[in-house]
């Protein structure tokens, strides 16, 4: 049977992007299918695989069709987790195609791969799908 596995992030340098994932999403890196281009981080509680990163040569898309959303429940929760990621290591992206009064707000991780926090108690502002 088909099953949907888990995410996996291009990045150019793959001990930076193990450092910032963990630390945004309090994950674990685990041995499974290690190797210097590969790692799998799985949730702290062991409930499982949560992401993997896989060592790439190509660039960061600027409007990529697909991505992360990361999920807050207030505008505060939001402000704060934002300047939380931004402190280690995420960037704000100028982006155009934002709605009037967003739901989110687009960041990239050090390797310039955009993703999005989303406060859910003001989702959906929309058109985001289409942007980051």
């Amino acid at each position: 049977m088909l099953r949907l596995g888990f995410p996996v992030i291009g990045v150019v340098d793959l001990p930076r992007a193990v450092a910032f994932w963990t630390a945004a999403l309090d994950l674990v890196p685990t041995a499974e299918w290690e190797s210097e281009n590969w790692r799998t981080l799985n949730h702290r509680d062991g409930s499982g695989r949560a992401l993997a990163l896989m060592r790439s040569e190509s660039p960061a898309e600027p409007r990529p069709r697909l991505h992360l959303d990361l999920f807050v429940d207030t505008p505060e929760e939001q402000a704060a987790e934002v300047d939380r990621l931004l402190g280690l290591g995420a960037t704000k992206v100028a982006w155009d195609l934002y709605p009037p009064d967003p739901d989110f707000i687009v960041l990239a991780d050090p390797d310039g791969n955009a993703f999005c926090v989303v406060d859910l108690s003001k989702a959906p502002s929309g058109d985001h799908t289409s942007g980051a």
